[in-house]
């Protein structure tokens, strides 16, 4: 995996606000920074963590998420898709006709598709098209995201938020990342 900053996409990248309070508990801006990608070329993909909480729910007390947060992003390429017990809201971007991964997470995903176009591959064969605006909302299921243009990148937002395990007919479903292994580390949420 690749850090960098420079997107090949030639999307605009996404400054990151925080906000949080003062002293005397107004509202005021904690921080505004530029995105931080992780690219994983072999797949087509960038990867920008734009918020994790570790906790749910979410104790924003002494700034505890913060500090959680904070110490989540100095992993770096470590960030596994699901935070265990925690949120992930993530931007991807996808390079055209970049190859479908199929893969499951044990988590409760919001998928935005907010520039480009995507399909949607899911493990009975059917495949769904998606434009800008629309939601999938993704419930363990096994899944695969495919930019279908020959020249231009698409982007989606997902918030991924840790659930409890998924039983179907009385068997367990867990996480699988597919060829991702040797990119992305292991959630961990589901053992």
């Amino acid at each position: 995996m690749v850090i960098e900053n420079s997107l090949p996409s030639a999307l605009r990248d996404p400054t990151i606000h925080i906000t949080t309070h003062n002293a005397d508990g107004k509202a005021t801006l904690y921080s505004a920074a530029p995105s931080q990608w992780s690219w994983v070329e072999e797949f087509g993909v960038g990867l920008n963590a734009v918020y994790t909480t570790s906790t749910m729910p979410v104790s924003m007390n002494d700034d505890k998420d913060l500090k959680s947060h904070e110490a989540n992003m100095t992993s770096g390429p470590n960030l596994s898709l699901v935070q265990k017990n925690g949120t992930v809201c993530r931007f991807v971007d996808y390079a055209p006709e970049s190859p479908p991964l199929m893969h499951r997470t044990q988590s409760l995903d919001y998928g935005v598709v907010i520039s480009g176009e995507m399909v949607m591959e899911l493990d009975d064969g059917s495949t769904t098209s998606l434009k800008p605006g629309d939601v999938v909302v993704q419930r363990g299921t096994y899944h695969a995201w495919r930019n279908p243009s020959k020249t231009t990148w698409s982007r989606m937002l997902f918030v991924l938020q840790d659930s409890e395990p998924l039983l179907i007919g009385g068997e367990r479903l867990r996480e699988d990342i597919g060829d991702a292994v040797n990119h992305i580390p292991k959630s961990g949420n589901d053992e």
